[in-house]
């Protein structure tokens, strides 16, 4: 089974790779500690593409997130389950300051780099990373499996989902 799970900054992305993980037993590869490394400096293209190449040759299934469509995006035309999580701008926004206080100064397990929730990362969330543009890449990203799709707006719809993955894959 392969999963990629795309969508807004603060949505819990990491997080439910994480739980899927545990629940299927299933190597997950979180792109942003692809592209970032030390003190938010950032990989290229080439770089991070043969991670992402190096991790799915090892593994015949796994779970991804991130939305880096231009590292390797041929991975969307392969997912079993893409899932796109839309969660309204606030419910993230409260989601990445809550995490920048529980990192605060520390390297997060599934990123590498010290949690950070300066000003732009706040203007990405509420506003920079919600454009309308923004949200057709994430649409297209989403169209480009072949496999099921899966949209998640609120967190009773995550427990949701997870509820039903439990009864369909164990865990």
């Amino acid at each position: 089974m392969k999963i990629q799970i795309i969508g807004y900054s603060g949505s819990g992305k990491s997080t439910l790779a994480n739980e899927l993980g545990k629940m299927a037993n299933l190597p997950v590869l979180h792109l942003d500690s692809t592209h970032f490394y030390g003190d938010w400096q950032e990989r290229n293209i080439e770089q991070q593409s043969d991670t992402v190449r190096g991790f799915m040759a090892e593994n015949e299934s796994w779970i991804m997130d991130g939305n880096w469509g231009k590292i390797v995006p041929e991975r969307f035309s392969i997912t079993d389950i893409t899932i796109l999580m839309l969660f309204n701008r606030w419910t993230c926004f409260w989601a990445a300051y809550r995490r920048s206080k529980k990192y605060r100064n520390v390297a997060r397990p599934d990123l590498g780099c010290p949690e950070k929730f300066d000003r732009s990362f706040r203007h990405w969330i509420l506003w920079g990373g919600r454009t309308r543009r923004r949200r057709q890449s994430l649409y297209d990203k989403l169209n480009a499996t072949s496999g099921q799709k899966v949209i998640l707006k609120t967190r009773r719809q995550v427990k949701k989902f997870l509820s039903e993955f439990t009864e369909r894959f164990g865990g």
